[in-house]
């Protein structure tokens, strides 16, 4: 097999993954009724926001370029810190509907079960909001908006990275 056979072969696979992950998320996806999303406790959203925020700012570093895992970590840890989250939420602010905001309120006020330990409990709360914002968006697989949303957070961080 020469190289150009192996790049095929590569593209070939890859592109049945992906479609292959799709189904997958699309199937799973398919379970969370909206309606549901609209009852669940505003910590249940912040949870699967954070996974979504984490994701995204370790994608955005890495691409960025090759550097060590320890200085990427301490980099996307300047992102995802509750102080960071809560300065995003406000900063965003002024581009979210009066549902996205709505959501945001809904996850700060919250009951939260446990204490930052490295956070102030408004920027925690407030962080939950904002955590709460990206989880909804995902669940409802309203992934444009959450994209823009995105955007906007590199558009705002732009000298962090």
């Amino acid at each position: 097999m020469d190289k150009q056979d192996g790049f095929l072969e590569h593209d070939v696979i890859n592109n049945e993954y992906t479609e292959y992950a799709r189904r997958i998320e699309m199937d799973t996806m398919n379970d969370v009724k909206a309606s549901d999303i609209q009852m669940y406790n505003p910590t249940i959203l912040a949870y699967v926001g954070d996974s979504v925020y984490e994701l995204f700012v370790r994608t955005l570093l890495v691409s960025k370029g090759n550097a060590q895992v320890s200085k990427l970590h301490k980099k996307a840890v300047l992102f995802v810190k509750a102080k960071a989250q809560a300065e995003m939420a406000d900063k965003l602010e002024e581009h979210l509907t009066e549902e996205e905001k709505d959501i945001i309120r809904r996850g700060r006020n919250a009951k939260t079960t446990s204490m930052p330990k490295n956070a102030e409990l408004a920027d925690y709360k407030h962080a939950t909001g904002f955590e709460a914002l990206l989880g909804y968006l995902y669940l409802n697989n309203r992934i444009d908006r959450l994209l823009e949303i995105l955007h906007l957070i590199t558009e705002i961080n732009q000298e962090n990275l």
